[in-house]
């Protein structure tokens, strides 16, 4: 009797066990179980065009990069700006020691009055030379020597202003200037250092104008030719996910990089909208430069495509049983494709691979 009991009892636990395995859809049938349970994208219309994926790198625009130096010898007396400070064009970035050069100005003021004094006594001496020949009271040699001084002084007070704004343009240059607004991206140099300048001036900082970017996509040789000026693209950075920026091609370089045994060509992409992000030289992309357009066709994810003996099928949802249906395809922009003949819009196809259930 008590063996007749455990024998009931652990039917009834099996019973229990199969109705909750079934209704929590632990349990199915050989037929792939309930379509409730499928993962599934509807069949809609959309907008797609082919395109060309590339990787690429961030780099400042003509101009938009100065190595700031300097155009006179000396010894630095002062840098006002550290790394990643933000300046303005023709802020003041360093300064030389200006000793030298303030007395080299000095002198060439003081031979400036100098020469000009010399052409106050030659303009009266030629005037009082003239007036003495009219009343035959000196020669005429007298009168050309007194010309001939004057224009020797007038030339040397002309030299004497010529010397005088040199010297004020080496004084100048003891004060570094921002050429162009931007963010000081290094400082090669140190106050009390000795920066002498020859053929080549000595950096004092690096400045990048983060505005003036542009992205270098390298597009394989295999697509290089569907690359136009002017054609849309779009790229990513890894510091922004989910963010697409949008570009504009500029310019395609004639010659080939080779990267990794593999033939590339540089096509500048230029930045149309940061979309109020902080992009920044040397950031890594994945660039989509776009081709031709369609507007409004059908598509389907394009991992919902199986194929068969060399032709493309999809599962369509068909009450509780997914429906075979040939498909034939048309562009795809990578995550999306075309669908030209067999489906209809509102229809609902699997995403997941049937072999999984």
């Amino acid at each position: 009797m008590k063996r007749k009991n455990i024998i009931i009892l652990f039917s009834v636990v099996i019973v229990i066990v199969l109705i909750v395995g079934f209704s929590s859809g632990l349990f199915t049938s050989g037929t792939r179980g309930n379509s409730s349970t499928w993962r599934t994208s509807v069949v809609t219309r959309k907008d797609m065009g082919s395109s060309v994926l590339a990787t690429g790198i961030i780099k400042p625009c003509v101009g938009a990069e100065v190595r700031v130096g300097s155009r006179v010898s000396g010894i630095v007396k002062q840098l006002h700006v550290n790394i990643g400070d933000q300046v303005e064009k023709g802020q003041l970035l360093g300064e030389l020691d200006r000793t030298e050069f303030r007395a080299r100005y000095n002198q060439a003021l003081a031979a400036l009055e100098n020469a000009r004094a010399r052409l106050n006594y030659a303009t009266l001496n030629l005037k009082r030379q003239q007036g003495l020949k009219k009343k035959n009271f000196t020669s005429q040699n007298k009168v050309d020597e007194a010309e001939k001084a004057y224009e020797v002084a007038e030339s040397d007070l002309k030299q004497a202003k010529a010397n005088l704004d040199y010297a004020g343009i080496q004084l100048e240059y003891t004060r570094i200037r921002a050429p162009i607004s931007g963010v000081v991206a290094s400082v090669s140099t140190q106050e009390g250092e000795t920066v002498a300048a020859s053929f080549t001036a000595p950096t004092f900082v690096i400045i990048i104008d983060l505005a003036r970017l542009e992205v270098w996509a390298y597009v394989d040789e295999t697509d290089i030719g569907r690359i136009k000026k002017g054609q849309k693209a779009s790229f990513t950075v890894d510091t922004y996910p989910g963010i697409d920026f949008e570009g504009k091609v500029t310019a395609i370089y004639p010659k080939a990089e080779i990267r990794d045994n593999v033939v590339n060509y540089v096509t500048i992409i230029d930045i149309t909208g940061s979309k109020g992000r902080t992009l920044r030289p040397e950031m890594t992309t994945t660039v989509r430069i776009f081709q031709q357009s369609r507007p409004k066709v059908l598509a389907i994810p394009k991992r919902a495509i199986r194929r068969e003996g060399g032709k493309k099928h999809v599962y369509v949802v068909k009450g509780t049983q997914p429906e075979k249906r040939w498909v034939q395809t048309g562009w795809t922009d990578g995550k999306y494709i075309e669908i030209t003949h067999g489906l209809q819009e509102g229809e609902k196809v699997i995403k997941e691979d049937i072999k999984k259930w």
